[in-house]
């Protein structure tokens, strides 16, 4: 005889819910380690929401650990960032020794656009998008960050004075981070991959001809200004 099933009991086990996970359930990590968690946990979160979306709980979440240990070391989003893009070394490139000063800026502009088109620079061009938005952020980039490049195309011009390819009033000009600024330009207009025609352009055609150009006489012009008033 069929034993017949009891009300409210259902015929097939009903599948086991997996509870949520604990962070404090895992191994306790502290110093260095905790703190190289959370860093690594923000470059994802940068990759897969962008810094509109970061929160300092959802780092939290992705490093198995709590909020207040992520404030305790980052009192601000704009903070954690920047510090995590020095982790990921998202402005950091191998100086280039080639000899010359065209062989030396061809290969970091090609390093830097080889950056780019990883999701490093997905992250790079989120950032510099949301500086005109974050006072917080932008200085933060500008003071950590942003340094990084002028200082590297500085000692490719030290070399190229020393080898005489181009006076010593170069170094302190606005002419010096031309090449590097026209590459960001083109990588924040356009995206990446940069091609390596647009590279060889920006030095050919534009960066080694203003490097040698002589300055402008300042002096003359101001005398000509004041004649004609």
């Amino acid at each position: 005889m069929r034993q017949t099933q009891e009300a409210g009991v259902p015929n097939r086990a009903e599948p086991a819910t997996e509870p949520p996970l604990d962070h404090r359930k895992g191994p306790r990590r502290r110093g260095e380690e905790l703190e190289s968690a959370i860093l690594l946990a923000t470059l994802d979160e940068l990759a897969e929401v962008g810094y509109a979306s970061l929160t300092m709980e959802r780092v939290a979440v992705r490093a198995r650990t709590g909020k207040a240990a992520v404030y305790r070391r980052w009192p601000s989003r704009a903070q954690l960032v920047v510090d995590a893009c020095k982790v990921g070394k998202i402005s950091e490139v191998d100086l280039p020794d080639t000899g010359e000063l065209r062989g030396d800026v061809l290969l970091l502009l090609r390093q830097m656009a080889a950056t780019m088109a990883t999701p490093l620079g997905d992250i790079m061009r989120g950032l510099l998008a949301e500086m005109t938005r974050d006072p917080e952020l932008a200085e933060l980039i500008r003071q950590r960050i942003h340094t990084v490049r002028p200082a590297t195309i500085r000692v490719v011009l030290e070399r190229a004075v020393a080898r005489g390819e181009v006076e010593p009033w170069v170094l302190t000009s606005r002419r010096a981070t031309v090449a590097t600024d026209l590459l960001r330009n083109q990588f924040l207009l356009f995206g990446a991959p940069v091609e390596d025609e647009v590279i060889t352009d920006i030095v050919d055609d534009v960066y080694l001809p203003l490097l040698l150009t002589p300055p402008p006489c300042r002096q003359a012009h101001t005398q000509v200004a004041d004649e004609a008033h």
